[in-house]
């Protein structure tokens, strides 16, 4: 009885004695990551000058999951992987220029880090500057062949190129990246120009603009001439355009007080003469062509009145006492491309060229070449000789080359649509030599065909990377019979422009011919 009482008793309290819950042990917290910076810099990472209402863009790359921040705390968002191609750290942020804002060629500042106290900091490698607007930066071009680009796109033939200006052209900077300053031509249209033909200019100068006052077109005994004069030297653009011919220039920061215009005797190449203000700063002139073929142009200042030269056409329509620039591509140095064999552009170039010289010379005409023997001769110092030599027409002659050995056949090129007569041409008489057909290519930025002083052509006469081409090539026989092609199409050339189209020439006046 007493063991069962004891049972009893041990029972109850067992069943009410108060239950004990394992307690768990709180997790300790993970530390966060190091913020480590592998990258941070400005996109593109290149020096740059912005101005209010411009984007200044940068990119970061480190350790994914923190905070991260640039110029002085503005915040930078961490990509999803999906938008980074599959990586993960990569921050990317955008700070539109306020005006006011304030930088003077400085480093970017970057952090990164779980919070202020712990971030790490790293400085982009490229500057930045804010311009103001209240100090406009200004420039002047320098050398005989400064240039405007459209934009900043490159490859092996450099930029876009909108043309050639005169020295001492005063423009208006915006913005750089890298070597290349934006120009503001007009409140609509920008440009780029490259830092190696422009010098700066203190501060305190006023944005370019001008009157124009009334302007003459006269004539002499080779050119026609429309002068335009202004308070100071303003850039420009030209485009020579067909059907009807005609010669549009755009001057840039330019406002009308033109009042007449005077048209003296002696007039040949230049029909109605006419000018339009398109744009409050953008003053822009019409010239009628008399002819349907274009002979070229050229545009430079006298003091600061702008002349644009019309060049008329030769006298005497025929190779005979026609000026031929010849162009033999490469030189010294400068091998261009190799055959599988070991051929040579320079070479090849060179060869033809001499037989097409001593062709048009046989025919009466007087050939100029920019080389004659294996010598260096800088591009832009064949576009200056050039110049002052003065042909009525170039030809450039050159050998193409692919990374595929399939690719053959010839083809030539042109930049300007008044000068493509001249290239179709020559492209329909080298198809004549049994040569594949590449093509005929326009809007070509080769600097050869850069220059609007007179008609010409690039002919790329085959593919010295294809073995078939690169046999022709070689071959004495054929490079005569590739000479004796393009002697052939000059001559189409000017028969082409002999011909009267369905209205006749404008003005009924008829070049010279045989």
């Amino acid at each position: 009885m007493l063991l069962r009482t004891l049972l009893s008793l041990l029972l109850f309290g067992s069943l009410c004695a108060p239950t004990v819950v394992a307690q768990k042990r709180p997790l300790a917290q993970s530390a966060p990551p190091q913020p480590v910076i592998t990258s941070a810099e400005t996109v593109p990472a290149q020096d740059q000058w912005l101005q209010p209402g411009d984007r200044l863009q940068v990119r970061l790359l480190g350790t994914p999951g923190l905070q991260a921040s640039f110029l002085a705390g503005k915040p930078l968002i961490e990509l999803l992987p999906a938008q980074a191609q599959g990586k993960r750290g990569v921050y990317q942020g955008t700070y539109v220029v306020q005006p006011g804002d304030t930088l003077r060629n400085r480093r970017i500042d970057f952090k990164l880090g779980p919070d202020d106290s712990t971030a790490v900091v790293a400085f982009s490698r490229n500057q930045i500057r804010f311009l103001n607007p209240s100090e406009p930066q200004l420039a002047r071009t320098r050398g005989e062949l400064a240039y405007l680009n459209y934009g900043l796109g490159e490859d092996r033939l450099g930029g876009a190129k909108m043309g050639y200006l005169d020295s001492a052209v005063v423009l208006h900077l915006t913005g750089r990246v890298d070597n290349q300053y934006r120009v503001q031509l007009s409140e609509t249209q920008t440009a780029r120009v490259p830092q190696d033909v422009v010098r700066l200019l203190p501060p305190g100068g006023f944005v370019p603009s001008s009157l124009t006052g009334s302007w003459s077109v006269q004539g002499d005994s080779t050119y026609d001439y429309v002068r335009v004069p202004l308070t100071q030297r303003l850039p420009y653009r030209s485009q020579l355009l067909t059907k009807p011919g005609r010669l549009v220039v755009d001057i840039f920061g330019a406002t009308s007080n033109t009042n007449w215009i005077t048209q003296r005797d002696g007039l040949r190449e230049l029909g109605d003469v006419t000018y339009e203000q398109v744009q409050p700063d953008v003053f822009r002139l019409v010239l009628q062509l008399r002819h349907r073929q274009s002979w070229g142009y050229h545009i430079g200042y006298r003091g600061n009145t702008l002349e644009i030269r019309v060049k008329r056409p030769p006298q005497k329509l025929r190779l005979r006492g026609l000026t031929v620039a010849i162009d033999a591509g490469h030189g010294g140095t400068n091998m261009g491309t190799t055959g599988p064999t070991g051929a040579r552009e320079k070479d090849l170039t060179l060869a033809i060229a001499l037989k097409l010289q001593r062709e048009l010379e046989q025919a009466g005409a007087r050939v100029l070449m920019t080389r004659t023997t294996d010598a260096t001769v800088d591009n832009g110092d064949r576009v200056l000789l050039l110049r002052r030599l003065n042909p009525d027409v170039l030809i450039s002659i050159h050998v193409n080359s692919s990374g595929s050995t399939t690719t053959q056949g010839t083809s030539t090129y042109y930049r300007y649509v008044a000068f493509r007569p001249l290239s179709v041409a020559l492209y329909e008489q080298m198809r004549g030599t049994g040569l594949a057909g590449f093509g005929n290519v326009g809007s070509f930025n080769f600097g050869l065909n850069g220059p609007t002083e007179y008609p010409n052509a690039l002919v790329e006469t085959a593919f010295v990377s294809n073995p078939d081409d690169e046999k022709r090539l070689t071959s004495p026989q054929f490079q005569q019979r590739m000479a004796e092609a393009m002697k052939r199409g000059l001559e189409q050339f000017l028969k082409s422009t002999r011909a009267k189209g369905p209205r006749g020439w404008l003005l009924g006046e008829a070049a010279t011919n045989d």
